[in-house]
């Protein structure tokens, strides 16, 4: 079976948490199946940012990137955030490769548009090329991919992790999409978490604002894979 596993929030923030997702890959990757692993970094990057003086701004759950954010993405997501889920699934007992979306053209993307608001470097996927992450599968690797990808002329995007987590999973065929997050998961307008949501449900939700923020492009990516 064909996993694609995102990994996010608190498991990348905290490194006893991050030992035991990394073991939990290793042991389903043990049982026979092809496991990628997408992360996103978005509290290591507000942090750096932070650090260098630089304020964040969300847009619909969406970092607004100008270039300088980008170029700061580019060092945490696929240098610190990247190698540190490499070093641990390694540690795991598994050969783990680190890329990011750009890497062997991977992740293709475009700049993306959001209702007239201009988000800078902000991607959407246009196309994934699963040789790469196939090719380490048989030499029996775990692809770790983290959530950045290349445009048409070699500039680089910022793109939200659960949705370059979809969009693999739908290019490699994979039988499971699993997101692994801190966030309890999809709530009702009473704050109780949904145990079963089907696509018909999603329109309402985000049109009653009953779903905002990061919850949005979650969504979005399971409808996405499901459809």
């Amino acid at each position: 079976m064909r996993v694609v596993v995102k990994i996010g929030g608190a498991a990348l923030d905290n490194p006893a948490v991050l030992r035991k997702c990394a073991h939990a890959m290793v042991e389903l990757a043990g049982d026979g199946h092809q496991v990628a692993v997408i992360h996103g970094g978005g509290v290591e990057l507000t942090r750096t940012m932070e650090r260098l003086g630089k304020k964040s701004e969300f847009i619909n759950g969406l970092r607004v990137t100008d270039a300088e954010t980008r170029d700061m993405a580019l060092m945490v997501l696929a240098g610190m955030v990247n190698k540190r889920l490499v070093s641990a699934i390694g540690a795991a007992g598994k050969p783990a490769i680190g890329l990011c979306g750009g890497d062997g053209g991977t992740v293709r993307a475009r700049k993306k548009e959001n209702n007239g608001c201009d988000l800078g470097y902000v991607g959407e996927i246009c196309a994934v090329e699963p040789r790469w992450i196939q090719a380490i599968w048989g030499q029996g690797g775990i692809p770790v991919i983290s959530s950045l990808a290349v445009g048409a002329v070699g500039e680089y995007y910022n793109v939200n992790a659960d949705q370059m987590a979809a969009a693999c999973a739908v290019a490699c065929q994979a039988s499971a999409l699993i997101f692994l997050t801190d966030v309890a998961g999809v709530k009702d307008a009473d704050g109780a978490v949904i145990r079963w949501l089907d696509l018909n449900q999603i329109a309402t939700l985000v049109e009653t604002s009953v779903v905002q923020g990061g919850m949005l492009p979650k969504l979005e990516a399971c409808r996405q894979c499901a459809q």
